[in-house]
């Protein structure tokens, strides 16, 4: 399969067989501290230059998103997306909002859905 003058590597039960270090430049630790329940959302600003994952991140964040979903719709692990996401909101691509939970983050109840969400994406 090709997009263009570049080959993709496919693999259909697992997606794009592209290591997270690459979509990372390397990069292992995010510039801003983020949770898996911190809210990101565009802010209308696209960077110069953007890779795709950026460009996904920031489609699926018109309203605020959680880290945690994001990384689940990106298809990446929550290490790489909290990189993406430091990247977009060091240009100001996106910015980050107060998180409002009506339940308490350590409930084993509610992680467990949300785990079983993930699992699911």
């Amino acid at each position: 399969m090709t997009a263009g003058d570049e080959e993709v590597w496919v693999d259909a039960a697992a997606g794009p067989l592209v290591r997270p270090y690459t979509v990372t430049a390397g990069r292992t630790r995010p510039t801003v501290r983020l949770d898996l329940l911190s809210l990101v959302v565009a802010t209308g600003r696209r960077p110069r230059e953007m890779a795709p994952e950026h460009a996904e991140a920031l489609a699926c964040c018109r309203a605020p998103t959680s880290v945690a979903e994001v990384a689940a719709h990106l298809r990446l692990p929550v290490t790489v997306t909290k990189v993406l996401l430091a990247d977009l909101l060091d240009c100001r691509a996106m910015s980050t909002q107060a998180r409002r939970t009506a339940a308490d983050p350590t409930d084993r109840a509610l992680l467990e859905k949300l785990l079983d969400g993930l699992q699911r994406a």
